[in-house]
Formats: structure tokens, C-alpha cells, sequence
């Protein structure tokens, strides 16, 4: 009899330190899982995501409600995925890389005014210092672009951008970048269907821009 109590009590004992730590690994997980793709956006584009939505104005007389802009989807331009930065004078591999950038998450708002489409491009990343150590703080280049995509692919618009992100000790910074000027000429509905968004890096976009000629 004695037996079976104390094995009663080892199983009563067992079963309340299992449910604790399942509470305590629930409530350290649940605030990040539960939070939603549509929170996340609303963060990346600088909202709060406990905030109630607000009701948009009535369009004007003649124009379409924002719901029916046909916003392309946006994609990471092949091959400008990745950004490394090697030594000076050195090329980015190996035990050379200072550091490494790469894009992890992308977004996009569309939003007509008048004959033009003005989008909203959010992006974000990671910076990773490499072997060479990198800097204090990391220029990041990036290109943003709607393009009409078929057979002969045509850029309607394109625009560099820049941000800089501060490293900290632990070498891993995440970083977060919202294009608010990106605008082009609403497409007609033949083609609406086959315009994209293309994001990426871009080394070119660090270059300062070519002085125009001066006049004689």
C-alpha cells in the first residue's frame, strides 16, 4: 500500500513538471506563432498590428477604388539574391568575406493616383559579418524595378536605393528597407497580368552618379 502511494505521488510529481514546462515552452513560443503573414506585413510597412483598421476615403468621382489597382507580385531578381563584400582589394570568398547580406522577406502595396501606380516595396534581410571582420556599418545597395515580363522582357521602371545597417558584436543584424517612391503608368488590362516586381541587390547603386556635361 505504501508502495503504490509513493508511486502515485513520483507520477503526480512527474505529470506537474511535464505540464509545467509545456507552459512555460508555449508561452515563450505562442507570441511569434501566432502572429499572422497579414502582422508581419503591417509591421514591415511600420504599422501596429494591434491598431483597428482605418476606413480609406471614397475614391474620387470616376477613379477605381484601390482594391481594384492590380498589384503585381514581387520576387527576388535571380542571381542578386546575395550580397558579399570581400577584403579591399580582394575578391568576396572564403576567409576574404567581411560580410554578406541576403533578402529574407518582401512585400508590396499598390495604390492608384491618377493615371500612375505608386507602389510600396518592403524588404527585409539579414547582414552576416565573414571571416575578414566587417566594418561598423555595412552599405546595403538594392534595385527595385516592375518589369513586363513575356517573351521580350521590358523594364517599365527601375530605381537604387541604399540603406545602412548598424553591426553589432553578435555579427548577425537583421535589417528592414520600404521603397515609398516607386511609381509607373497604370497598364492597360491586356497586359497588367504580366508585370512583376523585382528586388535585389545592386553594387551599382554605391556608385555616385555620373555629373551631367558642363556647357561650354
Amino acid at each position: 500500500m505504501v508502495k503504490e502511494l509513493r508511486s502515485s505521488r513520483n507520477a503526480l510529481r512527474r505529470g506537474t513538471v511535464v505540464a509545467l514546462t509545456l507552459s512555460i515552452a508555449l508561452a515563450s513560443v505562442s507570441p511569434v506563432a501566432a502572429q499572422s503573414l497579414s502582422d508581419r506585413f503591417k509591421s514591415l510597412f511600420g504599422g501596429k498590428s494591434d491598431e483597428p483598421a482605418q476606413p480609406k476615403p471614397a475614391p474620387a468621382p470616376g477613379q477605381p477604388a484601390d482594391d481594384d489597382v492590380d498589384c503585381p507580385q514581387v520576387t527576388v531578381r535571380a542571381g542578386a539574391s546575395t550580397y558579399a563584400v570581400g577584403a579591399s582589394g580582394k575578391p568576396a570568398v572564403g576567409n576574404e568575406i567581411r560580410f554578406q547580406a541576403t533578402i529574407t522577406k518582401m512585400a508590396r502595396e499598390c495604390a492608384r493616383s491618377g493615371s500612375d501606380i505608386t507602389a510600396r516595396i518592403g524588404i527585409q534581410g539579414r547582414v552576416i559579418a565573414g571571416p575578414a571582420g566587417a566594418p561598423a556599418t555595412v552599405e546595403v545597395p538594392l534595385r527595385i524595378a516592375v518589369v513586363q515580363g513575356g517573351v521580350g522582357e521590358k523594364v517599365i521602371a527601375s530605381k537604387a536605393y541604399r540603406t545602412t545597417v548598424e553591426m553589432s558584436e553578435g555579427g548577425s543584424v537583421p535589417f528592414t528597407f520600404v521603397a515609398e517612391d516607386l511609381a509607373y503608368p497604370m497598364p492597360s488590362a491586356a497586359v497588367a497580368d504580366s508585370y512583376i516586381f523585382y528586388v535585389g541587390f545592386d553594387p551599382q547603386a554605391l556608385s555616385p552618379e555620373p555629373k551631367g556635361r558642363k556647357r561650354k
